[in-house]
């Protein structure tokens, strides 16, 4: 639940700065979510709801 309410707030701070939200995609290996957002801005979410750029 922490990984959703996670990916969903990030959805929103990247479109609040006008970035398009390109790829979400769940790892089904890691149960990590790849997140995307505009050209350059890959972040990993956890299933714990913590995250990092990559």
């Amino acid at each position: 639940m922490a990984q959703k309410e996670k990916c969903y707030e990030l959805c929103c701070r990247f479109t609040k700065m006008y970035l398009l939200i390109n790829l979400v995609r769940l790892d089904e290996r890691t149960g990590n979510i790849f997140f995307l957002a505009g050209e350059e801005n890959i972040i990993e979410i956890y299933p714990n709801g913590k995250w990092r750029y990559l």
